[in-house]
């Protein structure tokens, strides 16, 4: 490895990615080769996020889920991802304390980005969530969380609301925190083979 890839990636975004996510400069560096060659452009579509999504979800339709999440890792809200933002998303998906994977999520539920969820983005997001579970996994669903209205349902409770109020991140976060099953509920994980 020359030196040609960390005078690509400027000094001080390898810098502020070390201190905001902890990977080292090898690993960074790394994505960074790996992205140009993805993304000759330096900047990630919608379209090709959900192509990445799509591979990791072969059975069944992330599409709408995808767009999600490229929404919330969009934070400059240019409708692209720029290898800044990618590599956040990363590590706010993949090795994040819990409060920063929740601060994560809350940026997820909060399609409006108006700093609030309602229990409308609660359902939305849960839509998004049940068409990435594969058809027979979600026969075997529990009955008060096998649709993804009940899915909402179930989730917004916990967070004792009336379903015309609205939650702030700090509630957000407590309430997953303090409930074993609303964690599992804002997020699908394939089940292990």
């Amino acid at each position: 490895m020359g030196n040609s890839t960390s005078s690509a990636l400027s000094k001080e975004i390898l810098k502020d990615l070390k201190l905001t996510t902890h990977f080292t400069e090898d690993e960074i560096s790394q994505w960074y080769e790996n992205f140009q060659k993805q993304c000759p452009t330096g900047r990630i579509t919608p379209e090709e996020f959900e192509q990445i999504y799509a591979r990791f979800f072969p059975d069944s339709d992330a599409k709408s889920y995808a767009r999600h999440v490229f929404r919330s890792f969009d934070t400059n809200d240019d409708g692209t991802l720029d290898f800044k933002e990618y590599i956040i998303a990363l590590h706010m998906t993949s090795t994040g304390e819990p409060t920063r994977k929740l601060e994560w999520a809350f940026s997820l539920f909060d399609v409006d980005k108006n700093g609030y969820i309602n229990k409308t983005e609660v359902t939305e997001i849960c839509q998004a969530i049940f068409k990435l579970i594969p058809k027979e996994e979600q026969a075997k669903l529990p009955e008060d969380e096998n649709t993804p209205e009940k899915r909402a349902d179930k989730l917004w409770s916990y967070f004792e609301k009336k379903d015309n109020e609205r939650l702030a991140e700090g509630e957000f976060i407590q309430g997953v925190i303090e409930n074993e099953n609303a964690m599992r509920l804002i997020h699908y994980e394939p089940a292990k083979e």
